[in-house]
């Protein structure tokens, strides 16, 4: 019998662990379906793209509303002292508006050979003192950096997991060019 309380409690321990494995990976879903960067020789690109530049996009889907009136076919007729002769007849009309359209941004990013694990973990250490990145600085491009990527992008109205070139000079990743 002196088992069962000590077994207990390491088995809800067990069952605790595998629960935070799975609620810790249900926010970084999004980032898995990012597009990929492309070159500016590569076809889809931006029209004036520099050459040896890449690029990534962002892509906000429209969204559309449906919307039911009831619609007077035939009016109520109602005698001067409010008596109702015929109630009025309605019909039901159901339209799909669209609400916002779709949205498509193109933005410069950092080419894949900037890339490195260094470059990586300094876009964790920058993303972790903002308070963005919840994971330990490993240098490689895993789900919960680019959920970052996306948190940090999001407040600049830019809602993608891949960083633009912007982002990563405001995070003080990238120089800053001077004419």
């Amino acid at each position: 019998m002196p088992t069962r309380p000590v077994l207990f409690p390491a088995l809800a321990l067990l069952v605790l662990s595998a629960c935070e494995e799975k609620i810790a990976d249900v926010p970084y879903i999004a980032a898995l379906a990012e597009p990929e960067i492309l070159r500016a020789e590569d076809a889809g690109v931006p029209p004036g793209a520099r050459p040896g530049s890449c690029w990534g996009r962002d892509i906000i889907p429209a969204v559309v509303e449906t919307v039911t009136e009831q619609v007077v076919v035939q009016p109520a007729e109602v005698l001067d002292d409010g008596t109702v002769l015929n109630p009025a007849i309605y019909r039901t009309e159901t339209q799909q508006r669209i609400v916002r359209e779709r949205r498509e941004t193109w933005f410069e990013t950092p080419c894949p050979e900037v890339w490195t694990p260094e470059f990586t973990a300094s876009l964790q250490r920058a993303l972790k003192a903002r308070g963005l990145f919840y994971g330990s600085i490993s240098g490689e491009q895993d789900s919960r950096t680019r959920a970052a990527i996306r948190r940090y992008q999001k407040a600049g109205d830019l809602n993608s997991a891949i960083l633009s070139l912007e982002s990563a000079r405001r995070l003080g990743l990238i120089a800053v060019q001077r004419e």
